[in-house]
């Protein structure tokens, strides 16, 4: 579960995600009200049906009373996505439970299945602002109980899941920004080669690597990590839990080796012996 970061702050932005999610009309939006809804233009009747134009126009005057910069967020856009073989039916009804649970009558919010990649998955739509005009800010505590609540409704529909962090689950490829995203689930992202593929291959070719300033903070997390890991194969030893506190151990001895986002692009490149315009590295 993650929450897409780009995008809705005006109508258009909000006009065109409706847009892609439903596929151009061609899936059904689930909403809040449980009538799913399906056709062109539905994401704009939406649009006038959450009265974000109404929104706009309060939030923009508001935006100029006190000066501020950046207008806050029309809607707020949620992913959630499952392992592949996950049944999306299951996926889809957890979704729902949590939204009657978190969003119901306050928030206004329309959902759509995504079933043309191998994992499922659900984006969401919510309404920034409530219908008491209370505003919705997702924190990171917030995203954590989140997560939890969404895994407790999958195992409430009999599929197996648990919250963890991706640093505790030893997850070390780099996370996408909205867009980049998209284009991935389209099969068609080439954010790799775009932000410092690059850079990557002229050091590739000089065979000159800059240090990464972040490096040590991941490694230091990493630590942090293990060291959770090992104290809980510990404790499982003295309960005389021998194969689960071995199965820990091992969990943690197969973890991927942390990287940066710069090194995980020079590792891609070394694999494919290419630059980002298609050429081998030279020799």
């Amino acid at each position: 579960m993650k929450v897409l970061t780009h995008g809705g702050q005006n109508l258009g932005a909000v006009g065109r995600h409706f847009n892609y999610i439903d596929r151009g009309g061609e899936l059904f939006i689930e909403t809040d009200d449980g009538a799913p809804l399906k056709g062109k233009g539905v994401g704009k009747s939406m649009i006038e049906d959450w009265d974000l134009d109404l929104e706009k126009d309060r939030r923009s005057a508001n935006v100029k009373a006190r000066g501020v910069k950046r207008p806050p967020k029309l809607v707020h856009k949620l992913l959630f996505s499952m392992p592949e073989g996950t049944p999306p039916q299951k996926v889809l009804a957890a979704v729902k439970a949590f939204a009657r649970e978190e969003f119901g009558a306050k928030h206004r919010y329309a959902m759509v299945l995504h079933t043309d990649e191998p994992h499922p998955h659900v984006h969401m739509v919510i309404k920034a602002v409530s219908e008491e005009g209370v505003r919705l800010n997702i924190k990171k505590a917030t995203l954590r109980d989140w997560r939890r609540e969404f895994a407790r409704h999958l195992r409430a529909q009999g599929v197996e899941a648990n919250a963890t962090d991706r640093q505790v689950r030893g997850v070390v490829n780099p996370q996408k920004t909205d867009g980049i995203h998209r284009a991935a689930m389209r099969g068609a992202s080439t954010h790799w080669r775009q932000r410092t593929a690059a850079a990557v291959a002229r050091e590739l070719n000089r065979q000159e690597f800059e240090p990464e300033p972040g490096m040590a903070r991941l490694l230091q997390t990493r630590q942090e990590v293990l060291r959770g890991w090992r104290a809980l194969s510990d404790e499982l030893v003295m309960q005389n839990q021998i194969e689960l506190a071995q199965a820990i151990r091992r969990f943690a001895a197969r973890m991927s080796p942390t990287q940066t986002e710069k090194e995980w692009i020079r590792n891609r490149l070394l694999k494919r012996h290419l630059v980002p315009d298609g050429r081998e590295l030279s020799r």
